[in-house]
């Protein structure tokens, strides 16, 4: 079988940029390109007539075993992307490393080869290098992850933007009435957050939001979504959590914020906030309705004289 193939146009067989290799029902190698033997590093004399799994012992034997004898069985043609199994041999790449894979990526075509009387008889696997494509659309998924991630964010604070928050707090409120489970937001915003910019300035007011916002995240749990709202106002989702939680949570928060120093050039500024809880509630009739009874909290912790937390 190798010779009849070679004999047909051995510039192509030899010298594509394919990997080509034969077997037959016993999975012995009967042809081996010179595509193969570069990667592989074996000469086609070291292969022919062996049995292409002792040679690699390394190959999803299984899995190959069974994808070969249904050729054999269904006399059809069968195709496996890279996408579905990244390579088939442990092939080296000279691509750069920042690329991500450890492994040339591969797609194979597996065809079956008729003898003379007109059987199965061999099976000829055509192997493409895909290394390149595949860093690619690794390139492309990470830029566009990087593209969405931007997107959701505050340019200033770097927490979540108002348009993300308001979408994530609609699908948790849909889960939260799917599963029965507790769901609740907590408001705060900074108080007398204009005097700060208008007696420094601001640039002054902008680093106090940043650095309020990075201490915040760092102690809320994973699950927690922190939005920023708008101006110097945040609103934070707490799945799974009750009134109970957001007043304990509003506490520790409204404390933390309290002991923070936030260094303006030469001055050290100390900051408050006022909090506002809410949970949802059988009767609320949308995401609004929770804002709302959260906001008048907010609004009940300013009047009552700030640097406080009140959950309705």
């Amino acid at each position: 079988m190798p010779g009849q193939l070679l004999e047909l146009n051995p510039p192509i067989v030899e010298h594509i940029e394919v990997g080509i290799f034969v077997v037959n029902s016993a999975f012995e190698v009967q042809l081996w390109n010179q595509f193969m033997v570069r990667h592989s590093g074996k000469t086609a004399e070291e292969v022919l007539s062996h049995n292409l799994f002792d040679l690699f012992p390394e190959l999803p034997q299984k899995w190959l075993e069974k994808k070969l004898r249904s050729v054999f069985l269904l006399k059809h043609f069968s195709f496996v992307s890279w996408e579905q199994r990244p390579y088939l041999f442990k092939f080296p790449h000279n691509r750069p490393i920042t690329g991500g894979v450890d492994f040339m990526q591969q797609s194979c075509t597996f065809m079956p080869l008729r003898g003379e009387q007109g059987q199965i008889e061999n099976i000829c696997a055509l192997l493409y290098d895909m290394t390149d494509v595949a860093i690619y659309q690794r390139q492309l998924q990470q830029a566009l992850h990087q593209l969405e991630e931007t997107n959701n964010r505050d340019a200033l604070t770097g927490v979540f933007n108002r348009r993300y928050t308001m979408q994530r707090l609609l699908n948790e409120a849909e889960r939260a009435q799917r599963y029965h489970s507790p769901l609740s937001v907590l408001m705060f915003d900074l108080d007398h957050f204009k005097q700060i910019n208008d007696t420094l300035g601001h640039l002054a007011g902008d680093e106090v939001l940043r650095v309020c916002s990075r201490h915040v995240v760092q102690l809320l749990r994973e699950s927690d979504i922190l939005g920023r709202f708008g101006g110097e106002e945040f609103l934070i989702i707490l799945p799974q959590t009750d009134l109970d939680g957001v007043k304990l949570l509003g506490d520790r928060l409204r404390h933390a914020i309290e002991q923070l120093d936030v260094l303006i050039e030469d001055k050290t500024i100390q900051i408050t906030a006022s909090f506002g809880g809410a949970c949802l509630m059988e009767g609320m009739q949308d995401i609004e309705d929770l804002i709302q009874v959260a906001d008048l909290a907010l609004y009940q912790s300013k009047h009552a004289g700030r640097n406080r937390v009140t959950v309705c």
